[in-house]
C-alpha cells in the first residue's frame, strides 16, 4: 500500500512547544487529503523538536518503515532531516517533497544535527525530489536550498514569492494544494 510520512519542523523553544508540532500549519490538511486518496499517512510527533537530536528523530523515522512505496514530506528541519537521512543511507523511497528545508547553514542553532555531506546522487534513490521555496523566507532557508541544489543533481524546485516559511501565519491558510499535486 502506498503511504506517506510527513515530518514537521522545529519548535521555536521548549517553553513554546505545545506537544503538537505535527498538527500545525498545512500538515493536518495534507494528511486528510492524502488519506481520502487511499494513502496510509503518518505525521509523527518527533522528539524534542525545540532542540532536535538526529539519532532520536532517526529512530522514530526508521520505526515507520519507509520503503519504495513511501512519499516523504518534510517541512523545515523535517526536510533537512530527510536530506541527511537519505545522504547517509541507501534507502529507496518514492517522491521526496522538501518544504522550506533547513540545514542550519550558519551552524548557530543545531550544528550537530546537520553535520553531514549532502549526497550528490541522492535523487537516484527516489522517484524525484522537489523543493518548495518562497523568496520571502528567511535567509537561512534560502541558503539551505542553495546548498541542497548545488550539492545534488536532479533537484526540482517550485518557487513562490509570497508564502514565507509555509506556515499558517504566513500563508493565511491551512491548505497547500500545490504540495498535494506534487504528491501524485
Amino acid at each position: 500500500m502506498k503511504k506517506a510520512i510527513i515530518l514537521h519542523g522545529m519548535a521555536d523553544s521548549k517553553e513554546e512547544y505545545d506537544g503538537h508540532e505535527a498538527e500545525h500549519h498545512w500538515i493536518p490538511w495534507l494528511k486528510t487529503e492524502l488519506e481520502a486518496q487511499g494513502l496510509q499517512v503518518v505525521a509523527p510527533e518527533l522528539p524534542e523538536p525545540y532542540h532536535p537530536i538526529y539519532e532520536a528523530w532517526k529512530e522514530v523515522f526508521e520505526g515507520l518503515a519507509p520503503d519504495e512505496e513511501t512519499v516523504l514530506v518534510g517541512h523545515s528541519c523535517g526536510g533537512g532531516f530527510l536530506v541527511r537521512y537519505l545522504s547517509e543511507n541507501t534507502l529507496r523511497v518514492g517522491k521526496v517533497l522538501l518544504v522550506a528545508p533547513y540545514l542550519d547553514p550558519d551552524g548557530d542553532h543545531i550544528p550537530e544535527f546537520f553535520d553531514f555531506p549532502v549526497k550528490r546522487n541522492l535523487v537516484s534513490q527516489t522517484e524525484g525530489v522537489t523543493i518548495f521555496i518562497s523568496a520571502d523566507d528567511d535567509s537561512d532557508i534560502l541558503e539551505s536550498v542553495r546548498i541542497i541544489k548545488d550539492s545534488c543533481d536532479g533537484i526540482v524546485t517550485r518557487e513562490f514569492v509570497d508564502k514565507g516559511h509555509f506556515t499558517f501565519g504566513e500563508m493565511g491558510t491551512r491548505e497547500f494544494p500545490e504540495l498535494l499535486v506534487e504528491v501524485n
